[in-house]
């Protein structure tokens, strides 16, 4: 009996061993919200900024995130015309740099999406369309689909721009066909597991949200003029609710909270908040509001407060999520994006100014800030905060800042 017993033990362990190694590391945080778990993290800083640990240049063009993972870290970027992997230790030392093919070159050059890290493996799409999953320890190309030859997909005018998502061995990604309008592909393989008509629209730069309920998952998207709600296990339209503006750019991913989920776009459409049946399969509006329209630069849910910035005012607001009033708004700095962590909203201005805001009862105190000192081109890329370490990338830089508490 007790010999069973440590057999089954033994097993238990092992298994649990094997969950707690998995790791996943994505665009805007665990959960794609902009939240992310460190500690620890300092209140204010001093006028020059936190303390730069070392910066690398020589990335390229482009606004990949940095996607840190326990001993490696890992970004994209595009010199001349071929887009490349770039793999760097945890000091900030070149690793390796593997290209993956040809990538943007056109209007705002350079890479458009950040690598996704799934235990060992890297997957991440170009702006032509061709999707890839590499070998994280050393770059190898493990399979690649073209999204537009093999899913009738379409491009669009700035290049198809999507931060894949994954669920288990499930890999989501939308092509924007007639026919193959969003797919789920095996991780491991590449192979098609189902593929949704939607409403036949092309892809609008949209990284897509798993919402998971009790009785059903969603893929939630954006293409040209609507939010789609896809049914995971098979692919099924459930619905759609139009959400169109003037360039057909929905570049943020939604989010879902207590059974409603928001989703914003720029260019002045703003942000609706639809409620959800209880199994997904129908959908309300409750709200709009066009304060925050943020283009690209996403958004942090704080409990019953939205946080973000707009697209043509360069104003920054907190928007009440239950009634989608304006609580607080303020030109504290130029429009970009937010991320939070420990309780701070980091937002980092599309004219390269870096601020520490604190979230308050009433809105947002604007504590410390400072100016990126490497890169150039866009400020575009969406921080990120791991371990007590802030991330900035700025075009061809990448820097590493300490900002955690002494």
């Amino acid at each position: 009996m007790v010999k069973k017993f440590v057999s089954i033990f033994g097993v238990f362990l092992i298994l649990g061993n094997l969950v707690i190694s998995q790791e996943i590391v994505q665009w805007r945080g665990p959960d794609r919200d902009g939240k992310y778990p460190s500690t620890g993290l300092m209140t204010s800083w001093p006028d020059s900024g936190p303390t730069l640990l070392w910066h690398a240049d020589g990335l390229g063009d482009g606004h990949a995130s940095a996607v840190v993972t326990k001993d490696k870290i890992y970004t994209a970027g595009t010199t001349g015309d071929v887009g490349y992997i770039l793999c760097f230790s945890p000091d900030g030392k070149l690793l390796w740099k593997v290209p993956y093919g040809p990538d943007w070159v056109e209007s705002w050059p350079g890479t458009r999406a950040t690598p996704l890290f799934v235990e060992g493996k890297l997957y991440m799409m170009s702006a032509f369309g061709k999707l890839f999953c590499m070998d994280a320890n050393d770059g190898k190309k493990l399979w690649e689909i073209d999204i537009f030859t093999d899913y009738d997909g379409v491009n669009n005018k700035w290049g198809v721009t999507e931060n894949l998502l994954i669920d288990g061995d499930v890999l989501f990604c939308t092509p924007g066909g007639k026919e193959n309008n969003v797919i789920a592909l095996n991780r491991n393989t590449g192979k098609l597991i189902w593929s949704c008509a939607g409403l036949g629209e092309v892809s609008a730069y949209c990284s897509p949200l798993l919402v998971k309920l009790p009785k059903r998952t969603l893929l939630v998207t954006q293409t040209a003029n609507s939010i789609l709600g896809i049914d995971t296990e098979n692919g099924k339209l459930l619905w759609s609710h139009p959400q169109p503006n003037k360039w057909s750019v929905h570049a943020n991913t939604p989010y879902f909270q207590d059974g409603y989920l928001y989703c914003v776009s720029g260019y002045g459409q703003g942000g609706v908040q639809l409620k959800l049946a209880a199994d997904g399969s129908a959908k309300q509006e409750m709200w709009r509001n066009t304060s925050i329209d943020n283009r690209m630069g996403g958004f942090v849910v704080l409990g019953d407060k939205i946080y973000g910035s707009d697209d043509s005012n360069k104003g920054w607001y907190c928007v009440d999520w239950n009634t989608g009033d304006d609580i607080h708004g303020e030109k504290m700095m130029g429009r970009g994006t937010t991320i939070w962590a420990d309780g701070m909203l980091y937002c980092y201005s599309d004219v390269g100014e870096l601020a520490l805001v604190k979230p308050t009862s009433d809105g947002f105190t604007k504590i410390s800030s400072f100016e990126i000192p490497y890169g150039e081109a866009q400020h575009w890329a969406h921080p990120a905060i791991v371990d007590g370490i802030l991330y900035i990338r700025h075009g061809d830089a990448l820097m590493a800042y300490d900002v955690a508490e002494d």
